[in-house]
């Protein structure tokens, strides 16, 4: 069965890890009558969290997509993970769907996780309401939550229902939108509507006026229609909600418990009749600046969202259709590498289990496996049209670790599999570090590098152990040095012969010219790894050609790339050439070349060389009582701390820490905070090292030398 634009609904399951999303998925499945009994997450059968890891951990670790026929309408639903090691499971599916629905837990409030993704809401724009669930817990307070949620985000946040009693006690809901109260039968399930009790009517009625202004405010005709008649019809109320809704302008708060399946029936009702549906959000932004608005009637554009990996299937991708309609069999070009790819088959889903289907229309959500060429973030057209749905921008990584490398034949096996991994998952970056001489994997969290070795190790049945990884550190020098090397070797033929004098100096943009020599040419070279090197030419009288100033150069360059104190990169050095001898015979280019490198590297040793560590400026996000421990963790990584205050209810740490003592940092700060703090990390500078890790990082060094 094919779904109008305007009876489908997209919406993505958000929050904090704990919230109930996966539960509430069920509840909607089953309120819906897709499956005919929800699931657990302790016994593993619930349609959301279906692959084996997620079995095991009891938590999402990858978004799922669902969908249920309701009324009329096709809602299509994506669980997303909580934890903020999996953003781009949750960046994703904020990209395809038109409403968020944040779970906040009635005994926690508003948490870190539910901050964060936050961020995404506001940074898509996407309509949002809240459901505040586990309404049944012993310590569930509604109010509170709702203070919290109003203090963090707004007084666009208003309440469309509240409970009688909160906890055991949990069976009553006052709705203030149809001003009734739903009374649930003790195990859950399909509520009984009665009249709201004469106690309770002050205050549902004051909460039915505040939706009633907050309709009104966003349509002038309803506005005059409200000031005339002091009210708004149950149509008026339901359009003017919509476009309230459509427009962020409020954000409605439900309750729930998902545990025994209370409320979903009713939030479900409330997205069919009053949420946007993909032909009411704004047009989609392309690449190149234009729009495209979702039309059925237009020609077909969609965009892969994710793509996945499954056994015996192949490349499983899930897409939207932006414009048009998709029809199987379909042929649409990919607009990325112009490659033709045909919609064998289409699919809707509920997680692993997957129903053909002859046609999607514009604004729907579908399944196709075996595109030969197209990945996430391609978007693909049919050869009327030309345009690329804006791409999704996911997070630069902020976690890093090395591959123990096993043996050359694993090793090839190993990296075709994290490639594929990689194309998965846009929030990993596999690198092969030729200065580190190591492979690197670049990922969220912890969390995510313990589920990219499980995949790697489950699925594909290689052993991949972390290494720690190695520091790109930098040496410099601070202080200048004359020095000479003579290169001579005589092997019964024509020899080798040079002699090359240089002074090494510290540089710094506008410094004077060297004192006592005679510049006769400058090259200031940007280095490709940052910083520079200052080649000055400084030969009088033709000690040396100048045909081997680029030879010289070269020699030193060579050094600079593999520094002497480490075998670290070097940077932001003087080298002024200014004396020397040749030969007429026995002197060349190479001979150059290598008393030039051996004669940087004396200099160097002379000059006070310096070791710089990479510093990340980092920010760590984290409750007001757990803030004593983080800061002290950060002391014992050499941070500076260079700011604290608050965000939201949060406490906000900013510091610099060498990138040295981060390693493991993402596993220790969910173990001081119980999951309840976010960090990111960025590049700010390079800075000395203290001298006593220098000279333990130098030792290090020959020791490995040594044993080479």
């Amino acid at each position: 069965m094919s779904f109008d634009t305007k009876n489908i609904r997209n919406l993505a399951l958000l929050g904090h890890p704990g919230s109930g999303k996966t539960l509430f998925s069920e509840c909607m499945l089953f309120e819906a009558k897709e499956i005919s009994r929800i699931g657990k997450i302790e016994e593993g059968n619930t349609s959301s969290d279906y692959t084996n890891i997620e079995k095991e951990r009891g938590n999402s670790l990858f978004s799922t997509l669902m969908h249920a026929n309701w009324k009329d309408s096709k809602i299509n639903i994506l669980d997303t993970p909580g934890f903020d090691d999996f953003v781009g499971e949750v960046i994703c599916s904020l990209k395809v769907a038109d409403l968020g629905v944040m779970m906040l837990n009635a005994k926690n409030g508003v948490e870190v996780g539910t901050e964060l993704i936050w961020e995404y809401i506001e940074r898509f724009k996407s309509p949002a309401l809240f459901v505040i669930n586990h309404m049944d817990h012993d310590k569930a307070d509604y109010e509170q939550t709702l203070e919290q949620a109003k203090a963090r985000f707004g007084n666009k946040v208003i309440p469309i229902q509240y409970p009688i009693t909160s906890g055991a006690g949990f069976n009553k809901i006052v709705d203030a939108l149809t001003m009734v109260m739903y009374v649930f039968p003790d195990g859950g399930g399909r509520p009984e509507k009665q009249d709201i009790p004469a106690s309770e009517m002050e205050r549902a009625q004051e909460m039915h006026n505040a939706l009633v202004e907050a309709a009104a405010e966003n349509d002038e005709g309803l506005m005059e229609k409200f000031f005339e008649d002091g009210t708004l019809t149950e149509e008026e109320l339901a359009e003017g909600l919509r476009i309230a809704i459509a427009n962020q302008q409020i954000f409605p708060v439900f309750i729930a418990s998902a545990e025994r399946n209370m409320g979903s029936g009713r939030i479900m009702g409330f997205i069919n009749d009053i949420c946007p549906s993909p032909a009411d959000r704004p047009a989609a932004e392309l690449a190149d600046e234009g729009t495209l608005a979702c039309d059925a009637n237009d020609d077909t554009t969609v965009l892969i969202y994710k793509t996945i990996s499954e056994p015996r299937v192949g490349m499983v991708s899930y897409f939207k259709v932006y414009s048009g309609k998709l029809k199987a069999g379909d042929e649409l070009v990919n607009q990325t590498n112009r490659n033709s790819e045909r919609f064998g088959q289409l699919f809707v889903a509920n997680g692993h289990e997957r129903t053909q289907v002859d046609e999607l229309q514009a604004g729907d959500i579908g399944v196709t496996v075996k595109l030969k060429s197209s990945h996430t973030n391609n978007t693909l057209n049919d050869k009327n049209a030309d345009r690329q749905i804006s791409p999704i921008v996911f997070p630069e990584p902020r976690i890093r670790t090395a591959v123990d490398p096993p043996s050359k034949n694993e090793m090839e096996k190993l990296m075709r599999a994290l490639h594929q991994i990689e194309e998965e998952d846009p929030t990993l970056i596999v690198e092969q570090s030729p200065v580190l001489k190591q492979t690197l994997i670049h990922g969220q969290g912890q969390l995510h590098l313990d589920l990219i070795k499980y995949r790697i190790e489950k699925v594909n049945g290689i052993k991949m152990d972390f290494i720690r990884p190695r520091i790109p550190y930098r040496e410099t020098i601070t202080k200048s040095a004359d020095t000479m090397y003579r290169h001579k070797k005589q092997t019964g033929g024509a020899g080798q012969f040079a002699e090359v004098h240089m002074r090494i100096e510290p540089y710094y943009e506008g410094m004077p010219d060297p004192t006592g020599l005679s510049v006769r040419n400058t090259e200031i070279e940007d280095l490709p790894w940052g910083g520079k090197l200052a080649f000055y030419w400084c030969i009088v009288g033709g000690s040396i050609d100048a045909k081997y100033s680029n030879a010289i150069k070269k020699g030193i360059m060579q050094k600079m790339e593999e520094g002497p104190l480490t075998g670290s990169r070097c940077q932001d050095i003087r080298v002024s050439i200014y004396d020397g001898k040749m030969h007429a015979v026995d002197s060349n280019d190479m001979a150059f070349m290598l008393a030039s490198t051996q004669a940087f590297k004396d200099g160097f040793r002379q000059a006070a060389p310096q070791i710089l560590e990479p510093i990340y400026d980092l920010e760590v996000l984290c409750a007001d009582d757990v803030m004593g421990d983080v800061m002290g963790d950060l002391q014992t990584r050499r941070a500076i701390i260079m700011g604290m205050g608050t965000d939201g209810h949060y406490q906000k740490i900013t510091a610099r820490v060498p990138q040295s003592e981060m390693y493991q940092y993402s596993s220790s700060l969910r173990s001081l905070t119980q999951g309840r703090a976010k960090f990111n990390r960025r590049f700010a500078e390079f800075s000395p090292m203290p001298p006593d890790l220098q000279k333990q990082l130098i030792d290090e060094h020959k020791t490995e030398l040594a044993e080479a």
